[in-house]
């Protein structure tokens, strides 16, 4: 668990405190929730989360790293990796997709403005264990994270998106809701009315992905981060990052890099 962080310890009522599973928004609900969790799963299905999952699929690592940072290069030089780019410009990119066919054995240095941020950050926070979740590895990564907690609080943070060039605050995205959710369910599949193991957050996103299941690629074309792919001609992520349980990959965090565990 975390005993020291970065910054002043958010008001405890923020903390969930009490239930085996916890569930929050972003870098501020990892700063709020990190303390007090022996695993911290971090889900960005669209892209990120999804990007590692299928790089480990294909035998390689990935290393996050924050987003828009002039250093990522010299990062990557220094850990022998390649530096992700474009998916435009041919390059290994944050597409799912392109990562489940690239070359086994790659080190991928893989910056985004969401989840690999917020993982980075765990990592600087001294989260013992951080994972990476999706619709495609929900079941991999709830049944991992039960096994490396040993009896502590498991906190799943959905990364969302930013609202770019308005203020740049937090904006909810619903296939982070379903991606969340998924796990939650497969950590939690009684739901019990007594004595509930997930917080009322965590409760929530659960039952959103229970509503949702039958139609998930649907959903995660209609939200606005689907669109937003949809527009760019890239149809193919979203129906690889809609592909519920399909993987049996579960991404951990050891030290600086994602691997397969």
């Amino acid at each position: 668990m975390v005993t020291e962080l970065g910054s002043a310890r958010l008001p405890k009522f923020c903390t969930q405190s009490g239930f085996a599973y916890r569930c929050d928004w972003g870098l501020e609900g990892l700063e709020a929730l990190a303390p007090d969790s022996a695993v911290v799963i971090v889900v960005d299905v669209l892209r990120f989360t999804s990007a590692v999952c299928c790089a480990l699929e294909a035998g390689g690592v990935v290393l996050p790293y924050r987003w828009n940072d002039a250093t990522a290069v010299e990062y990557a030089s220094q850990h022998d990796a390649v530096l992700a780019g474009r998916r435009e410009d041919g390059a290994l990119s944050l597409s799912p997709t392109d990562l489940l066919t690239m070359p086994a054995d790659t080190r991928l240095v893989l910056p985004s403005p969401n989840g690999s941020t917020i993982a980075f950050r765990a990592c600087e926070l001294g989260v013992r264990h951080v994972v990476a979740g999706c619709l495609r590895n929900a079941t991999a990564t709830a049944d991992v994270a039960r096994q490396l907690a040993d009896g502590g609080a498991i906190s799943v943070i959905a990364a969302g998106e930013r609202w770019g060039s308005h203020d740049g605050s937090l904006r909810a995205a619903v296939e982070d809701v379903l991606g969340a959710g998924a796990i939650l369910t497969a950590l939690d599949p009684s739901a019990a009315a007594t004595a509930p193991a997930c917080s009322p957050e965590a409760a929530a996103t659960r039952a959103a992905f229970v509503a949702a299941r039958p139609r998930l690629y649907e959903a995660l074309c209609n939200s606005a981060s689907g669109r937003e792919l949809l527009e760019r001609g890239w149809e193919d992520d979203i129906a690889t990052s809609a592909a519920y349980d399909v993987s049996t990959t579960a991404c951990h965090l050891n030290g600086i890099e994602f691997q397969r565990i």
